[in-house]
């Protein structure tokens, strides 16, 4: 198997050795015991790195469809408000629902927010409103399903939990079918902190129970991206019947889709997107009571997305692109906006050896040729 030399975090290079290619089918039947979302990237231009090339960005998401998951679109894994704007969002929304109305038995969610509205210009919650409702109705208009995104905005705005309710139950009472809903933490975006005008869990909790509880029919499910597990099962026992959990949770989601015996979340997760053939795999194994092989599967998948959505977490798409991009999704690591810059070599070096680790390299032939690139680029020859 082809080798290299790698930087290591204590500044020295070390050789290391390629696995075998991985050995997980790149199509499956699908039927997942779970509802399972993977949240796509989308692929720069490397020609004009500001536009995203298109043929390869929906040909990724056939990628994932092929796995048998549902889409998540347009949220934080494609870049949304760091790189991608409302108006090249719109497009991707536009252009995955035309795929997926074309494709029998693809299935999608859009991501709809208020990232066009610039926080520092809501004068007031009406603003907020009419920003939820312009991509609301984008969305919907498109034939999409929503899954409604934190706002920026609101949260500068907001002055307590009343002022969360008014806009919630503005737009949940509009929708033409069942949202999802989407509390994401300030780990990853640091300008959502105190969200649902709330500083601790329990009150955050509270705030989000009673908006659900309003609003249960028009509520497919939550997605809580926390990184904490405790967190996430103690809204899941509370929530009521007929309303998913979606888990948001990069560094639990193998223990908390299996459950617990009595409740278990479904997903919506940024990670299944670079891990996708393993995650699919382990889903078949646990549809099939085979609770140990899956756990097999997904165990050293959790270390290599620990590292992935290391802080600063937003930071995270990097390490997602560039697994794309050793996999021969794209031609070149760049992305909008030129976030691969935010990580530094080292970590991109033991992201490599994760992902061999984890079975996830489909050519190590390819993926050490690419990897030499990346080091000869930073000044070292691998």
């Amino acid at each position: 198997m082809p080798s290299l030399r790698l930087p290591t975090a204590e500044g020295r290079l070390a050789d290391f050795t390629l696995s075998a290619p991985s050995p997980y089918p790149a199509r499956s039947e699908g039927g997942f015991p779970r509802v399972v979302y993977a949240a796509a990237h989308v692929v720069a231009d490397p020609a004009a790195p500001a536009r995203v090339d298109w043929e390869r960005t929906l040909a990724f998401r056939h990628h994932l469809w092929d796995l048998g998951f549902k889409i998540a679109e347009a949220m934080d894994t494609a870049q949304r408000g760091m790189g991608l704007d409302w108006a090249g969002a719109q497009e991707l929304i536009a252009r995955a629902l035309d795929e997926a109305m074309a494709r029998p038995g693809a299935d999608l969610a859009c991501g709809a927010g208020t990232d066009h509205l610039d926080a520092a210009d809501a004068r007031g919650l009406a603003d907020v409103v009419a920003a939820y409702e312009e991509q609301v109705g984008f969305v919907e208009g498109r034939g999409g399903r929503v899954v409604m995104m934190a706002s920026r905005a609101l949260a500068r705005i907001a002055r307590g939990p009343d002022d969360y309710a008014f806009v919630y139950d503005r737009i949940l009472a509009q929708a033409r079918a069942p949202v999802i809903l989407h509390w994401l933490g300030d780990m990853f975006d640091p300008a959502l902190t105190g969200y649902w005008g709330a500083r601790d869990f329990e009150s955050a909790m509270g705030v989000v129970l009673d908006l659900i509880g309003r609003h249960a029919a028009r509520i497919d499910g939550i997605k809580i991206s926390l990184l904490d597990a405790d967190k996430e099962i103690a809204l899941r026992r509370r929530l009521p019947a007929g309303v998913r959990m979606y888990t948001g949770d990069d560094f639990n989601y193998a223990e908390l889709i299996a459950g617990d015996g009595a409740h278990h979340s479904h997903a919506l997760l940024g990670i299944f997107d670079a891990i996708a053939p393993a995650a699919a795999a382990a889903l078949a194994r646990l549809g099939a009571g085979d609770r140990a092989g899956y756990d097999a599967i997904l165990a050293p998948t959790i270390p290599l997305s620990r590292k992935i959505f290391e802080a600063p977490t937003q930071h995270y798409k990097a390490g997602v692109v560039f697994l794309a991009w050793l996999n021969g999704f794209q031609d070149e690591f760049v992305m909008l906006g030129a976030m691969q810059r935010e990580r530094a070599i080292a970590h991109y070096a033991e992201v490599f050896r994760l992902a061999d680790r984890a079975g996830l390299l489909t050519d190590p032939e390819r993926a050490c040729a690419r990897m030499k690139t990346l080091l000869a680029a930073a000044g070292i020859a691998g």
